[in-house]
């Protein structure tokens, strides 16, 4: 059971986001269960759900999605199986059967992919795969929601009884419709149907005329509705049958019941299953939706939330097209409680409630809206005092009741607890209440617990400045324009701007200073001092992310030209390549045109062979000394030799045993096939094996066997065939 009291939750409207988690459960007992969720009461059990939300999560996005899940919810039916010789009807039945289906083809999916998702495989570790419970429904129950026809010898009689008995009705309704239609006693409208049978529909003045019995009269009289005779003595035949039929059904039903009552736990389980699924479902959509992740859990005690948005403000803003500015937060044994102040609409409340909510959000296994560098930690109690808390009902003040709840924080608070409190002290004399306020404050902190405030009294920002290991903050405000910023700053504590915000909406300079002389001198000097010092560290940072902005420029620009110089070495030496290239080749054509115009004026062959050659072996000479070739030595040729030898005798070896290995495998393989020959010429039919056609694919049930010949049930249909064409896949079960 979860030590995070409900109060807590209500002060964080950790309600509103079960809410719109629920929105994405498929099932009511899904949805039912999403809305009582509450924080897990241990760790581990934590860890295993977020493992398998963020499992879940990345299936969303995976190739091998996890298969569909939707279900009907089948607790009545669950809570009626247990019951003796009670009974299900068919619809209850088919819910059953896809409730078997799915879990059974869920329970396969994560056997095959339990490296995939090792956390959610543990929802289907101990359940029981198998399909009896499918297999005995469907041989009683069509997949229209109907008792077949063959679930009993008796059922396939009486319903064929049916059908003769409606065709006799039919036939001879037909015949005395006919006959009195010729006798011009039916009125234009011939006919018509009067609790589920057939009349005629003869004129008044004919009615003593027609033999039968009258069921009815027209408004106006003028038609009386008779059913023929002959008709009426079937319809009493089709009634006995038809009560026949029911009783049939019945008894069968109640069989069926009892065969699959055994099996009730296993439904059970497979309910479970898939609520389960449901709600995981639920959790990883609503991850999605707002950007959520699983942090890491801090070995130490520590919370690291960056980049963190309150969920709720972040959906209603996305609905608004509106952005949110996200905080950023760290508590730990050097920073172990925040102390925020400011003037209000800052949102130093939405700052402590987002840490709250959050941690309220991840240790009830709901992914969170973080920077993935985040972390947290398992706290064992939240305790929370936020807004006016008012007791009507009990007849408490305000102040009262904070003095009861700062009561059970002191009995709860331990060095593992996180406390949020806004507007710390507010509700009775500021200095009486800030000096209780400031005892309460020591006491947490002596205890180790963890904690953000918010609050106006200038003790308490005093207080904060000299315990060592807290802090004050404040959240950013434009002194200029009194615009809040929605930034928490760690360091220093805030201005409640009070004159400023006055002066802003309206109110008179001379009652503003009149106020001043009021209070005490140095309060105005310590609350300016505050002012400027904000004012100060907004321009450092205006300033900074200026300067940062102008470095990263001008690190793009370096970049660039560095780019650009690299691409122009590479054109300056591909076309120094290119000119050397030219140059060799005209330095060739006019060698060789000279020697040509020599041998034109000359008419010498020989002397032109001869210059020729010489000028092609000054060039290869040249090349050869500009590309020397390695010379092997001959102990590297004989070791190189070697190795080749060693290699192929290798190969060759590796390829006879190879061969051999073939020969073995076929041989261990015919002596299979030949034994499975052997064992399938000799193996008997039974009525219910399971079996196809050689050449087919479609699997059966026999459902008789006469000599050699044999009828195959398909569900749908039924075939006939010979033994020596068809082929067993499953045999039927025996009774022992």
């Amino acid at each position: 059971m979860s030590q995070i009291h409900h109060k807590t939750l209500q002060d964080l409207e950790f309600s509103t986001i079960l809410e719109s988690v629920s929105k994405h459960c498929t099932s009511e007992k899904g949805k039912e269960q999403v809305l009582a969720l509450v924080p897990y009461a241990n760790k581990p059990d934590l860890e295993i759900a977020l493992a398998q939300v963020h499992e879940y999560l990345g299936s969303l996005v995976a190739e091998n999605r996890i298969p569909h899940h939707y279900f009907d919810d089948i607790e009545k039916e669950t809570k009626l199986l247990k019951i003796e010789n009670s009974k299900l009807l068919p619809e209850a039945f088919l819910k059953i059967a896809n409730i078997s289906n799915t879990s059974n083809e869920l329970i396969l999916y994560f056997r095959k992919f339990k490296d995939y998702y090792p956390t959610l495989s543990l929802l289907t570790e101990n359940i029981e795969f198998t399909k009896s419970i499918v297999e005995a429904i469907f041989k009683i129950i069509t997949n229209y929601g109907e008792v077949h026809n063959k679930a009993s010898e008796m059922l396939n009689r009486i319903r064929k009884n049916l059908t003769e008995v409606r065709s006799q009705i039919s036939g001879s309704f037909n015949q005395e419709l006919a006959k009195y239609n010729k006798a011009g006693f039916l009125d234009d409208i011939r006919e018509s149907v009067i609790e589920n049978q057939p009349v005629l529909a003869v004129q008044a003045i004919h009615r003593k005329k027609v033999k039968g019995s009258i069921l009815g009269t027209s408004k106006t009289g003028s038609i009386v509705f008779i059913a023929p005779q002959n008709t009426l003595n079937y319809h009493r035949q089709l009634q006995e049958l038809l009560l026949e039929e029911k009783q049939e059904i019945d008894r069968i039903l109640r069989i069926l019941t009892h065969d699959i009552r055994p099996f009730t736990p296993l439904i059970e389980d497979y309910l479970k299953l898939l609520t389960a699924l449901d709600i995981l479902k639920a959790k990883a959509f609503y991850a999605k939706e707002i950007n959520g992740i699983k942090p890491d859990f801090s070995k130490t005690q520590e919370i690291n939330y960056v980049k963190a948005y309150h969920p709720i403000l972040l959906e209603k803003n996305k609905s608004l097209k509106k952005s949110v500015v996200p905080q950023s937060l760290n508590l730990n044994k050097e920073q172990q409680i925040i102390v925020i102040s400011g003037p209000n609409a800052g949102g130093k409340s939405i700052t402590l409630k987002t840490i709250g909510l959050l941690q309220v959000m991840i240790q009830s296994g709901i992914l969170i809206p973080v920077h993935e560098s985040s972390t947290t930690h398992f706290f064992d109690h939240i305790l929370t005092d936020i807004g006016d808390n008012q007791s009507i009902e009990n007849q408490l003040s305000t102040y009262s009741y904070r003095l009861k709840n700062m009561r059970g924080f002191l009995r709860k608070c331990t060095n593992n607890t996180l406390f949020l409190i806004d507007e710390f002290g507010t509700g009775s004399d500021p200095e009486l209440g800030g000096a209780l306020a400031e005892i309460f404050l020591e006491e947490f902190y002596e205890r180790g617990a963890f904690g953000v405030i918010t609050t106006h009294y200038t003790n308490l920002k005093i207080l904060a400045d000299e315990l060592e290991n807290v802090s004050n903050a404040n959240m950013a405000f434009d002194s200029k324009t009194l615009e809040p910023l929605f930034t928490l700053l760690i360091g220093q504590p805030g201005s409640s701007f009070t004159f400023e915000v006055a002066q802003k909406n309206g109110i008179p300079f001379s009652l503003i200073n009149r106020a001043k002389k009021k209070i005490d001198h140095s309060k105005i000097r310590f609350d300016k001092t505050i002012s400027k010092l904000q004012q100060e560290r907004t321009n450092l940072q205006r300033n900074t992310l200026d300067m940062e902005q102008q470095s990263s420029k001008a690190k793009e620009h370096a970049d660039m030209l560095a780019e650009k110089e690299g691409k122009i070495q590479e054109k300056l030496e591909s076309f120094q390549t290119l000119y050397d290239t030219n140059q060799k080749a005209l330095h060739v054509g006019r060698r060789f045109n000279e020697l040509l115009n020599k041998y034109f004026q000359t008419n010498n062959k020989k002397e032109f062979r001869f210059e020729l050659d010489k000028w092609v072996l000054i060039e290869k000479t040249k090349y050869n000394e500009a590309h020397p070739k390695i010379r092997k030595t001959k102990p590297q040729k004989i070791q190189e030799q070697q190795k080749k030898i060693a290699a192929e005798k290798v190969l060759k070896k590796t390829e006879a045993e190879v061969l051999t290995k073939v020969v073995e495998v076929r041989k261990e393989k015919q002596k299979e096939e030949q034994i499975a020959i052997e064992k399938k010429a000799n193996y008997v039919f039974k009525i219910d094996d399971k079996v196809r056609l050689i050449d087919g694919r479609a699997c059966g049930t026999i459902e008789k066997i006469d000599k050699k010949k044999v009828t195959i049930n398909y569900g749908l249909f039924t075939t006939n065939t010979t033994l020596d064409k068809i082929e067993l896949v499953v045999a039927a079960k025996r009774k022992k």
